[in-house]
């Protein structure tokens, strides 16, 4: 586990740890109508914002990574989270890179740029052996995320009642 917090820097981001004062700005994200219907579910309430965002603390802290909350440089705003999930997939243990950001920020290759540097991250700082991402189904705009970040689509699959695209790639350097 890294002893000091992980900070990520990119040309126009920076992506630090997700911290429990970020509730207000990580709601903004999860109650636009246009971000939820990517999941396919409505907004957020506060409690789920709340169980949501503990969670991924509840994470942080076991596994000394997770998802960062990712700050626009130009002007200070968190606009979308991006980082790392351990989950169990196929009875083995992996990394999920996943990313949610703000409607207003999209088409602006933000999350491309902050998946990029989550996943130089994970291969070359903890030196996980592969990455996914799942993919709901439908949703193009992510797929191309997943596909500029070097991921292919492995597969099709069920999760929680909803079609996924499994998107994988190994680590290169191992």
């Amino acid at each position: 586990m890294p002893t000091a917090p992980t900070i990520l820097e990119t040309q126009r981001l920076i992506l630090r740890p997700m911290q429990a004062d970020d509730f207000s700005a990580l709601f903004e994200i999860f109650t636009d109508p246009k971000v939820m219907a990517c999941f396919g579910i409505g907004p957020f309430t506060p409690d789920q914002m709340q169980g949501w965002l503990q969670r991924n603390l509840n994470h942080q802290e076991e596994f000394g990574y997770g998802l960062f909350s990712v700050i626009r440089k130009a002007d200070g705003k968190l606009i979308g989270d991006c980082g790392l999930e351990e989950m169990e997939l196929d009875d083995r243990h992996i990394a999920e890179l996943g990313y949610d950001f703000r409607s207003d920020a999209w088409h602006q290759g933000y999350a491309t740029e902050a998946a990029c540097a989550v996943r130089e991250y994970a291969f070359r700082e903890l030196g996980l052996p592969a990455l996914v991402s799942l993919i709901r189904v439908g949703n193009a705009a992510s797929q191309r995320v997943a596909e500029r970040v070097g991921m292919h689509n492995a597969a099709t699959i069920e999760r929680y009642g909803n079609s996924y695209y499994q998107y994988a790639m190994e680590n290169p350097g191992r």
